[in-house]
């Protein structure tokens, strides 16, 4: 692999040279760190990830290749991938190709051979910054520049690039349920979790109306996770609690959500969100369960929180994180209607929360008795 010097600068003119690996260009977003050991492929095809550069805090990624069934969409959503190092060679046995070559066929760019342990230090400090990582310029201050230019994450609505344009039915010829998904940037592991527990699972796009969702006769809602501010969008808040009402008044229509439809659930009964200083991303956070005490090791993807002291009395808190006691977890104390801001489907692990498919279907079990 051909050695070409790229340099990335963040907003505050920090400055870290390196090598390029996958495109060599110019790329640009907002910097985060995670902290999974495994799982890069997964990551870079997370559509959360839209808008914003990967630091892998495990220093040497690449060494597994890239193996065709493990995407959770289509394309790369993130901007960049920023390693230690990336490994020239891959051993796996479904493999069929490399990071890199990935990374170019994607036209993404790769950034290798920095010290990531004092990047993930300074975001940890100062919070997660816009950057700009570049082959093409050298100019500290003109690529600085660039990076404040870089719209804030705060106040973006990123769910309209991500979503389906078409609505699409994953079916199951054994299904029991019939489940309509808004896709803000639905992860295919969450739908193959929903056919396990026996669900037919039509799949709407985020401007799909209540009125659209209801006339599909569907046993359960799910709100899917995505990109961006919760708060900017405002559409899919609006149609949550179109459902929600029509759960109060009509019959019982279960609602799930993760990540950004967790958020967005608690923002539709009149809760209040907030940017975490660097985001949760990874797939070891602890997570107690209050309803039994247990520990969750879960993995986890969002910039933004819930608030907790704006939890209205409707809503129940029924997780928190062990790490800085923020929601993890809410449900309504009446209607069918809970949520998580952690990912219960994590591919590829861990598996703690596979639960949580099973109370979603056990909510429309109920419907069906």
């Amino acid at each position: 692999m051909q050695e070409i010097s790229a340099i990335l600068v963040l907003e505050n003119g920090s400055v870290y040279r390196g090598t390029a690996f996958g495109h060599a260009g110019d790329a640009d977003g907002e910097v985060v760190f995670n902290t999974s050991l495994t799982g890069y492929q997964e990551i870079l095809t997370d559509p959360s990830y839209t808008g914003q550069m990967v630091v892998m805090t495990y220093p040497l990624i690449g060494n597994y290749g890239i193996t065709p069934n493990d995407d959770e969409s289509a394309k790369i959503w993130a901007s960049a991938l920023i390693v230690r190092e990336i490994s020239t060679i891959y051993s796996n046995f479904e493999s069929t190709r490399s990071l890199d070559q990935t990374l170019k066929e994607a036209k993404v760019m790769g950034l290798a051979g920095i010290d990531t342990r004092k990047l993930v230090r300074e975001i940890r400090q100062k919070g997660a910054m816009r950057g700009v990582i570049s082959t093409t310029c050298d100019d500290v201050e003109a690529l600085k520049a660039q990076a404040t230019a870089i719209p804030e994450m705060t106040g973006q609505d990123l769910v309209q690039r991500v979503t389906t344009s078409a609505t699409y039915t994953v079916e199951n010829p054994e299904a029991k349920y019939h489940v309509v998904a808004f896709d803000y940037g639905i992860k295919t592991n969450i739908i193959r979790q929903l056919n396990k527990e026996g669900c037919r699972v039509t799949v709407v796009s985020a401007k799909t109306t209540a009125e659209e969702v209801i006339a599909m006769n569907p046993d359960g809602v799910f709100l899917s996770n995505g990109p961006g501010d919760p708060f900017a969008v405002t559409y899919a808040i609006d149609t949550i609690r179109e459902l929600v009402e029509y759960n109060r008044q009509r019959r019982a229509l279960p609602l799930f959500g993760i990540c950004l439809g967790h958020q967005l659930l608690s923002l539709a009964f009149g809760a209040k969100t907030y940017k975490l200083k660097f985001g949760h991303h990874g797939a070891n956070h602890p997570v107690k369960n209050l309803s039994d005490n247990r520990i969750e090791i879960t993995s986890q993807n969002h910039g933004f929180a819930v608030e907790m002291e704006t939890l209205p009395d409707a809503l129940e808190l029924t997780h928190r994180n062990l790490y800085d006691q923020t929601v993890e977890g809410v449900r309504h104390r009446q209607l069918p209607c809970f949520s998580v801001q952690y990912h219960p489907e994590a591919a590829p692990g861990p598996h703690d929360s596979h639960y949580l498919f099973r109370e979603f279907t056990s909510l429309m079990e109920q419907n069906h008795s």
